[in-house]
């Protein structure tokens, strides 16, 4: 009890100054104008580099076109905020620290069950990865988002003549709190404090499908901008997704094969972007672009 008393009491004491210090970040950057068209790298273009990577996005910045790296977020076992997709080390790409498969059985590999210092032990790119024949191979640890920042910005600043802008995921799920992952909100918090302690938050939207997620982002930190992920299956209305969220996010971003003409004008009509997801031929990229998407996520950047 005493020690659920004093995680309340931290976030608590944290969450005021982590929105604050979010705010004077807004107020400060003026670089926070967000791309006409948001060509953004998925998981820093894993078609061509081990995916979520530093490697990957410093690829990404290397492509004149990309606007965006796109990535996903975990919590580990000691509460450190790292970049990855799935919840467990996937055995499809991810070898052992002493270079081994991983079998099936070793799905209980779980990130947020992992210390940091043994999770950058594991190699997630040299492993063929049969999904993904084109991707270049090397060994690859497991970044912390901190780390992942500070190797892309001070990469962006050498490349380019405007900084980059990031779309963050929070990986999480609504029945597997403390399961996968922390309380939604401390998750949200973790991610919010290391965007802010970078100076990125004016360029970053974070986006979820987990509309806890979007919905603590919104009322805890109204300074950042949101993104609301949907499947494939998805089959409310725009006017119903704005009802149930209670708000109007920034961008919906939807699975590419239900972002239609008539989709695109209900959100825009709503003052809603729309970023669909994950369009990875050169056809389904111009075929978007036509109906006036406000981005593209591929995992294959160079055909932007």
């Amino acid at each position: 009890m005493k020690r659920s008393l004093l995680r309340i009491a931290f976030w608590g004491t944290l969450l005021p100054f982590v929105s604050c210090s979010v705010m004077k970040d807004s107020a400060k950057t003026n670089s926070g104008n967000f791309p006409k068209l948001s060509l953004e790298a998925h998981r820093g273009g894993r078609g061509l580099y081990p995916e979520e990577s530093i490697a990957a996005m410093k690829n990404a910045i290397d492509l004149a076109k990309v606007t965006t790296l796109e990535m996903d977020c975990h919590i580990t076992k000691d509460r450190k905020v790292v970049v990855f997709h799935d919840d467990y080390l996937n055995p499809k790409f991810v070898l052992k620290p002493n270079g081994s498969e991983i079998s099936d059985k070793d799905k209980s590999l779980r990130i947020y069950d992992m210390l940091y210092k043994d999770l950058i032990k594991y190699d997630i790119g040299s492993k063929f990865y049969k999904e993904f024949p084109e991707q270049k191979k090397q060994v690859t640890r497991i970044a912390k988002l901190s780390d992942l920042i500070d190797s892309t910005e001070a990469y962006a600043s050498l490349k380019r003549k405007a900084p980059m802008f990031y779309n963050i995921e929070v990986k999480s799920k609504e029945d597997k709190d403390g399961i996968f992952h922390p309380k939604v909100e401390e998750f949200v918090d973790l991610m919010v404090q290391v965007i802010t302690d970078k100076k990125i938050a004016s360029r970053t939207v974070i986006q979820s499908f987990d509309s806890r997620a979007i919905k603590y982002l919104h009322k805890a930190y109204p300074q950042i901008k949101v993104s609301y992920l949907i499947d494939a299956n998805y089959t409310k209305s725009v006017e119903q997704t704005i009802a149930a969220l209670g708000f109007t996010p920034f961008i919906i971003s939807p699975h590419y094969k239900i972002a239609t003409r008539d989709f695109i004008t209900q959100c825009h009509k709503a003052d809603i972007k729309v970023i669909p997801w994950t369009v990875n031929t050169k056809d389904e990229i111009e075929q978007l672009k036509a109906v006036k998407v406000d981005g593209i996520i591929s995992d294959y950047p160079n055909l932007f």
